[in-house]
């Protein structure tokens, strides 16, 4: 939480803040987070100059009080990043301090968190980091002691039974962060069950350095790396089960990486047959094949529902329309899939030129159906069209907003919602209004079905990309809601989804077909809250897995005409 917090906050600063932007020491322990920063222009400042200007963040590990009040008198605008957790340990150490007590701080001398630790203590501070030199300690009238927040748990426990033994009138606080102690305990168990545990982050980090240690007291192979170019996949070649775990300042997009390499390892020793499914599977997400064969399977299911006969041009237009507009999306998004998704970044800009031509094909043929359909469907898919290429053009002159809103995707949450209504129109819209230009009731019901799930769908996505859409500044509406409240409202649309679906069938205002598509949003909710739970990680499988629910709705309808 804490790490996060602070990544969160220096990302936000130079949109809000006086530039130039610096953090006092780096901000955390991981190179890839610091070189992101360095590439933003946020260098680290390590000694306090006698004047400066701009914005100073505090460092996640926090510094001692002195030195934030010597940048302010330097004339720096100060901002306190300090983990929640450490700010208490500080508290408590202040606290004590001014009333005549020792404080005894268990943790790494070096470590920059016990450095800014021991400044709340004045003459008062002792750094502990091995059990022998507990016995050097000079004797204390009155002592408190503490923690590192990412100390080991079980070396403070022979803490504890040491002073509770030779000098229980010392006062102990258990300030290691539960974060940190819940991890150390799920390595040590998730060591048990694995043939190898990989540990990622960076080396210079001390609660990482810790989750490896206790991973290779275990006896397990254990590898220690920072990226995913450090796996050695020859020694994990035997695995048949690896286990990941990550220190607190490893960033998600680090562990997708590493996730992914990793993801496809089983299927090199699997038969032929598998490896083939597997490299197909992945070949359909990059290219955006198998979302535009969803998008074709879900207007099939609407054209059943809503009972229009003549289903193939339309089927064709929202493959055709999905698979071009989805193509442009990606060519226009790579900086943001460059930490959300890396292999579709790289498999993009290898391959520019081919899929613009792709894209530019896909989208003339289907505006070309669309035309042989009807005017209204033309012009409506024509419209979509150029909303879709003009969402990252600057539309507005800046003297208008400023910097803000001058494009359609500077609105917040817009890429999803647009995305939601372009597929429910194109979906279940269009073929109605071919057929006759009133809108029924039927179709009112059905595009909020179709649009409801592709706005689920869209937003999941968006729910597993948060970190990399900070970094690139999207304002997504999982980084305006949350992670928590954005899945509560997902499950809650999906819900009210299949009811109405359920209800307008019982009452004949849709097709029986109703009751058997009802399966869909309650497949996603599953989904959802399998995801929740930890069991299902974000990669090939689970985007397959969400896809293939449009796919399945197709062949719902497709077995329901059968019959």
């Amino acid at each position: 939480m804490g790490v996060r917090r602070a990544v969160e906050m220096v990302l936000d600063t130079p949109n809000k803040h006086e530039n130039p932007i610096c953090t006092f020491g780096p901000l955390i322990h991981n190179p890839q987070v610091l070189n992101l920063l360095e590439e933003k222009g946020i260098s680290i400042l390590d000694e306090v100059p006698d004047h400066g200007s701009g914005t100073v963040l505090i460092r996640a590990h926090g510094v001692p009080p002195d030195t934030k009040e010597n940048l302010k008198k330097a004339g720096f605008k100060i901002i306190d990043a300090t983990c929640p957790r450490v700010i208490k340990v500080q508290t408590i150490i202040r606290k004590h301090a001014r009333q005549g007590s020792a404080a005894i701080i268990i943790g790494d001398k070096e470590h920059p968190e016990v450095i800014g630790l021991l400044g709340y203590a004045g003459d008062k501070g002792y750094v502990v980091d091995n059990i022998n030199d507990l016995d050097s300690l000079p004797l204390f009238e009155n002592a408190i002691i503490v923690a590192q927040t990412t100390q080991n748990t079980r070396f403070f426990e022979k803490v504890k039974a040491w002073a509770n033994q030779k000098f229980p009138h010392y006062k102990i606080y258990d300030t290691i962060c539960d974060s940190t102690a819940k991890r150390q305990a799920e390595v040590h168990d998730l060591a048990d069950s694995v043939d190898a545990v990989i540990v990622v982050g960076g080396y210079t980090s001390g609660n990482t350095k810790r989750l490896a240690e206790i991973a290779k007291k275990t006896g397990k192979p254990t590898y220690h790396i920072q990226d995913e170019s450090d796996i050695d996949m020859d020694a994990l070649s035997e695995a048949s089960c690896i286990g990941i775990a990550a220190g607190a300042s490893t960033p998600n997009w680090v562990i997708n990486k590493i996730y992914r390499k990793l993801e496809a390892l089983p299927y090199k020793k699997k038969q032929r047959w598998k490896r083939s499914v597997f490299a197909a599977q992945r070949s359909l997400l990059l290219t955006n094949i198998y979302v535009s064969m969803g998008a074709g399977c879900l207007c099939y299911a609407c054209i059943k529902i809503q009972e229009i006969s003549n289903y193939l041009p339309y089927v064709f237009i929202s493959v055709l329309y999905v698979q071009s507009m989805h193509i442009f999306n990606n060519l226009i998004g790579t900086k943001a899939d460059r930490y959300n998704d890396p292999e579709r970044s790289f498999f993009y800009d290898k391959n520019k030129i081919p899929l613009a031509l792709l894209a530019c094909t896909a989208g003339g043929a289907g505006l070309i159906i669309a035309h042989s359909t009807g005017t209204i469907p033309f012009l409506i898919l024509l419209g979509m069209s150029i909303m879709g290429l003009s969402y990252n053009l600057r539309l507005i002159p800046a003297h208008f907003t400023g910097n803000k809103y001058r494009r359609i995707r500077d609105i917040p949450g817009s890429k999803t919602v647009l995305i939601a209504m372009a597929w429910g129109i194109v979906t279940s819209v269009l073929p109605p209004l071919s057929v006759s230009e009133n809108i029924r009731l039927s179709t009112v019901i059905i595009l909020l079905w179709s649009l409801s799930l592709v706005f689920v769908r869209t937003a999941f996505f968006d729910v597993l990309d948060m970190q990399g859409d900070r970094i690139v500044g999207k304002e997504t509406i999982p980084i305006l809601l949350g992670e928590k409240r954005t899945l509560r409202l997902l499950k809650m649309i999906l819900a009210i989804n299949f009811g109405i679906l359920i209800l307008s069938s019982a009452f004949h205002l849709i097709s029986s077909l109703g009751f058997a598509l009802g399966i869909c949003p309650a497949f996603i909710f599953i989904v959802l809250s399998a995801h929740e739970r930890g069991y299902m990680l974000p990669g090939i499988r689970l985007e397959f897995l969400v896809e293939s629910n449009f796919v399945m709705a197709g062949l719902i309808a497709l077995f329901w005409s059968l019959l």
